[in-house]
């Protein structure tokens, strides 16, 4: 059995990763808005990533015998303006999320919980990644964007992400 506050940290963080997205969700309907179908296209991607994030938590407790506890998801509430905004948002996110899974990751060293430890390692470089593609998204948006052609091929090069569904064979 897990400790429970591992099992509390790992439930309240299926809330955030299915919150993260209906946030991305968001920014895909605020790209399609704007006619901009590959940027939309990424987001929806990153949006079916993070369910399956929050389904590899569910099934590892589940894996262990624990109780899996659904709360509330918000609904996002970030105003969008710019083509920028959704990308330094995205960012911004990734990286509370690293800090959330970090946050779980200390307790179970502190708890000395090998297990969860092993499978939260996966996270640590998938959030490596989350910031890392999020980050080059911004730098093409900031070399790119202001021009109506690169926007446009930098859409076409977004249209064509896609999607992979993690391994939920863990623990």
């Amino acid at each position: 059995m897990l400790n429970k506050k591992i099992v509390s940290l790992m439930n309240e963080q299926i809330t955030k990763e299915f919150y993260s997205a209906y946030l991305y969700l968001d920014f895909a309907n605020f790209y399609e808005s704007k006619g901009l179908l590959g940027f939309a296209n990424w987001f929806k991607i990153q949006g079916k990533e993070e369910l399956d994030h929050g389904m590899l938590f569910y099934q590892y407790l589940q894996n262990n015998g624990e109780k899996v506890k659904f709360e509330s998801i918000d609904a996002p509430n970030i105003i969008l303006e710019t083509l920028m905004d959704p990308l330094e948002e995205s960012l911004k996110h990734e990286e509370f999320v690293t800090d959330c899974i970090n946050k779980i990751y200390r307790e179970a060293e502190m708890l000395k919980d090998y297990r969860s430890m092993k499978f939260l390692d996966w996270f640590i470089n998938e959030q490596a990644e989350e910031e890392t593609s999020a980050q080059e998204l911004i730098s093409k948006m900031e070399l790119f964007g202001e021009d109506s052609s690169g926007l446009y091929l930098l859409d076409k090069e977004c249209g064509k992400r896609e999607y992979t569904a993690p391994d939920y064979n863990f623990g």
